[in-house]
């Protein structure tokens, strides 16, 4: 028997055929190692005396493992959690399994099974320990999740599988992004405002709040941000634009997320602002004053006018013509012209100063632009005197022959006024300045002309060695440069008697001197006389000869022709000049007061001459009485 007994094991005991008594210890049921490693029993035989007796033997039953036990994990599912800039290297987890097996039936391996979809996988298993860590870095926004499936195997074959799932916590590793869906650039500077410029979305790959974006525009006055919808924005302008001011501007919003700490981004806009023709033409002065010299060359240039437009290209490009002038205006000089495209400004013909001494034009500038915008501005031309202009002398006239006499009495004092030379110079300024200057006499040192006056003086007294006649020669010159200059021509008369005309009639001389000088004139005039008469006759009777030769013309040639052949003779000068004499005496005293008598030649038409057809016109002069007193 077996003591104590147990279901395992059982004694049966039998004869061999030598009559040997035998006992076997027989297995009843399967042992489990990992349930009895090893038994203790006592196997008793006891025989059939009385008392019986009995004797044991202890059996000690080792049991052998075998392999009939697979590792068991200690969770079916494992669950961690790792920061997305977890460092390579770093330790997520470690996994258990356990085996009832002894040796190496209890030795368990770990290995990772790879995952469907999983080409690359980021861990890595210890196969003792079973540790499980990092071969890089994880990303949160790549996967967010990690499932594996790890096995553990003893060393008979065996094995077991759990699940390890690695949850990826999001770290605030990326900024946001700014993705334009449209953008219009340039942008005409008349924009509205409220005019949407661009449309973008903006976006964060991380979660929760590192996933919350705010979005601001920087200082631009002119444009703001407006939410469209979700994560749309609108950038749209909300003031009035100018290019003259400002051409271009650089936009920046900024998208910052809700993370700690935050992380942002910028995307630029640069908007260009295209030009309007919004801006007339300006002129750099209110007004031009040119200046130029008259008896100028043809198409001289005087000056420029010069305009800027603030727009740009056609928009800035001026043309310059002459604005002609409004109907109520004085016509424009048709002297200046401009160039269209410099402004230079040029006068197109001589001008005299005489005559045009300044003008007035309008000149316009005028852009490219559609539709052109124009400005005026006035061009003044002075015209600068030129000395171009001789003297004139207007006394003594210098176009009668022969020159006029002036009476000087020998009596006369140094300082003694004989005339006075009148002269005008057409010019102005320092050109018309007259200087009279002593050219020529008989006697230079008789005579002294004033410099500015022209008053014609004794420089010293009349002596007897001096001739009766003297004759002067006047220069009248201006102040240009070259000066130029005149002449005139005087005669002065030295009378030696001429202070006693007027003495009483007791003295002698005087009287015989008077009456000879009648006597002279009164006989020169008879002479005249009878010459004229002479003359008058020939031409009364050759007059009446033409006359008949005239209408004996008509007669053959018609009449037509005898008009003709008058004219052809006053041509010719045949006809006589007519002259008269004046002269006038006192009453009682032939020699009292007397008058120098001056032929008269009249420049008459020549059929004002002819036969009497026309009225004979007689210059009288005045008288010029002469007494002690003068």
């Amino acid at each position: 028997s077996i003591s104590p007994q147990n279901e395992y094991f059982s004694v049966a005991y039998g004869s061999r055929s030598n009559g040997d008594k035998y006992v076997e210890l027989v297995l009843e049921k399967p042992l489990d190692r990992e349930e009895y490693a090893d038994m203790v029993c006592h196997v008793i035989a006891e025989d059939g005396g009385s008392p019986p007796r009995s004797g044991s033997v202890e059996v000690s039953i080792i049991i052998l493992d075998v392999n009939d036990n697979a590792p068991r994990f200690t969770q079916e599912r494992y669950i961690a959690k790792v920061l997305e800039n977890t460092p390579e290297g770093s330790a997520v987890l470690t996994v258990l399994a356990t085996d009832p097996d002894a040796g190496v039936n209890g030795d368990i391996s770990y290995q990772l099974s790879q995952a469907v979809g999983q080409s690359d996988s980021a861990f890595v298993i210890d196969p003792v320990t079973g540790e499980i860590k990092l071969t890089k870095h994880l990303d949160f926004e790549a996967a967010a999740t990690h499932e594996l499936s790890v096995r553990a195997t003893d060393g008979g074959g065996l094995s077991a599988i759990c699940k390890v799932l690695v949850e990826v916590v999001d770290v605030n590793d990326n900024a946001p992004e700014v993705v334009v869906s449209s953008f219009s650039s340039p942008l005409p500077e008349n924009t509205v405002p409220g005019t949407v410029v661009a449309l973008f979305t903006v976006r964060d790959r991380d979660s929760g709040a590192n996933g919350q974006i705010s979005c601001a525009l920087e200082d631009e006055l002119s444009f703001s941000l407006r939410p469209a919808y979700k994560n749309y924005y609108e950038l749209v302008t909300v003031s009035a634009l100018d290019r003259e001011e400002r051409a271009q501007y650089i936009l920046r919003v900024t998208a910052a997320d809700a993370g700690s700490p935050a992380l942002t981004s910028t995307q630029s806009f640069t908007v260009d602002i295209s030009d309007v023709n919004d801006n007339a033409p300006v002129f750099n002065q209110s007004s031009y004053t040119m200046y130029v010299r008259e008896n100028n060359a043809p198409t001289v240039f005087v000056g420029a006018v010069s305009a800027a437009d603030a727009d740009v290209g056609l928009n800035a490009k001026v043309t310059y013509s002459l604005a002609p002038a409004a109907a109520a205006e004085r016509p424009w000089c048709s002297c200046l012209s401009v160039n269209s495209e410099n402004g230079h400004v040029f006068v197109l013909r001589p001008l005299d100063y005489e005559h045009l001494r300044h003008t007035e034009v309008t000149v316009s500038a005028s852009d490219a632009g559609s539709p052109p915008l124009r400005a005026n501005v006035t061009v003044r031309l002075l015209v600068l005197d030129e000395n171009d202009n001789a003297p004139v002398v207007l006394y003594p006239a210098q176009d009668s022959s022969p020159a006029s006499s002036e009476l000087v009495p020998v009596s006369a004092e140094a300082g003694y006024l004989i005339t006075k030379v009148v002269a005008v110079d057409a010019d102005s300024a320092q050109n018309s300045w007259l200087s009279y200057h002593l050219l020529r006499a008989t006697e230079p040192g008789l005579f002294a002309v004033a410099a500015q006056s022209g008053e014609v003086r004794l420089r010293r007294p009349v002596t007897e060695r001096d001739a009766p006649k003297q004759k002067l020669v006047v220069l009248v010159r201006d102040n240009g440069k070259p000066p130029l200059s005149a002449t005139a021509a005087l005669s002065a008369l030295l009378l030696k008697d001429f202070s006693d005309v007027r003495l009483p009639h007791g003295s002698a001389a005087p009287d015989e001197q008077g009456g000879s000088l009648t006597t002279y004139l009164i006989v020169s005039l008879v002479i005249v006389s009878l010459l004229f008469l002479v003359s008058a006759a020939a031409f009364v009777a050759r007059k009446l000869c033409r006359r008949k030769e005239l209408k004996a013309a008509q007669v053959l040639y018609g009449a037509h022709n005898s008009q003709s052949g008058t004219d052809h003779a006053a041509a010719a000068g045949t006809l006589p000049r007519a002259y008269c004499y004046e002269i006038s005496l006192t009453t009682g005293s032939g020699n009292s007061e007397f008058k120098f008598l001056k032929p008269i030649l009249p420049s008459l038409p020549p059929q004002h001459c002819a036969g009497g057809q026309g009225p004979r016109e007689e210059q009288h002069f005045p008288s010029v009485p002469l007494s002690t007193e003068d």
